[in-house]
């Protein structure tokens, strides 16, 4: 008889509720910071609540990853239910989340824990957690997923395109002279997500379709590689621009 595989991911996957019932996921959440409180992503804060409190206060929060004794916890409980445990979210280098992951695997000492560093952000973690479910329901092995995973890791394309540099700015990721200019040429940087990375792909230059229209080409020139089982629109508050990419690509 094949073993239970439980699918345990941390909020910033980014996958809808329905879907992460549909893959019966756990998900652990990030903590969100913001002066002087603390908030579970996805509990006690949700994306429009952030971007209110942001402009009344013209700062940004701070996120910080789940401690190693949160996955302990959420590892010990599915192990002990006879679960295997396979575990993906946000890229090593963008988060010490599968750092705590991988202590917590280290605590407890088991073969039975299954870790997968996405080398992504939001939905590219999202994807793999999909591939994984998929897999689950053909009865692969956990091993057998983590293998399948790694080898499609570097192949998830991330890219999205920032519609304003003012919270780049607040990030302290531009300086004053960079935003200025910036927004003065009507820059829509395309960031790119590589080797567990981001980094600045091409520009777009005045209106934000153009630049998203850059990146449908993007994609449209990989259209042999693109996978036939998922493709994700993700967006933040940018609902729009997302049925725009939908009309544009859904042929």
């Amino acid at each position: 008889m094949m073993k239970k595989i439980k699918l345990v991911t941390d909020s910033t996957c980014d996958l809808s509720e329905e879907l992460i019932k549909i893959y019966d996921i756990e998900v652990i959440p990030l903590y969100v910071n913001f002066k002087d409180k603390s908030y579970l992503d996805g509990v006690d804060i949700v994306v429009p609540k952030i971007y209110d409190m942001v402009k009344e206060s013209n700062e940004l929060p701070k996120t910080a990853a789940p401690s190693p004794g949160i996955f302990y916890d959420v590892f010990k409980k599915y192990l002990n239910q006879g679960y295997d445990v396979l575990y993906t979210g946000i890229g090593s280098k963008f988060s010490a989340s599968f750092n705590s992951a991988k202590i917590a695997k280290d605590m407890i000492d088991t073969d039975k824990i299954y870790l997968v560093d996405s080398l992504n952000l939001s939905t590219g973690s999202g994807l793999l957690l999909m591939k994984a479910g998929e897999m689950i329901k053909e009865n692969k092995s956990a091993t057998e997923i983590q293998k399948e995973l790694e080898d499609i890791v570097p192949r998830v394309r991330s890219q999205f395109v920032i519609r304003t540099l003012d919270y780049l700015y607040k990030g302290g990721r531009l300086n004053a002279l960079s935003v200025f200019f910036g927004t003065m040429l009507r820059f829509k940087p395309i960031i790119k997500v590589r080797d567990g990375v981001m980094g600045v792909g091409k520009k777009g230059r005045g209106k934000v379709e153009n630049a998203i229209n850059i990146m449908i080409n993007d994609m449209l020139n990989e259209k042999e590689e693109i996978d036939e089982d998922f493709m994700m629109i993700t967006h933040s508050l940018a609902k729009e621009a997302a049925n725009y990419i939908r009309e544009q690509i859904e042929d």
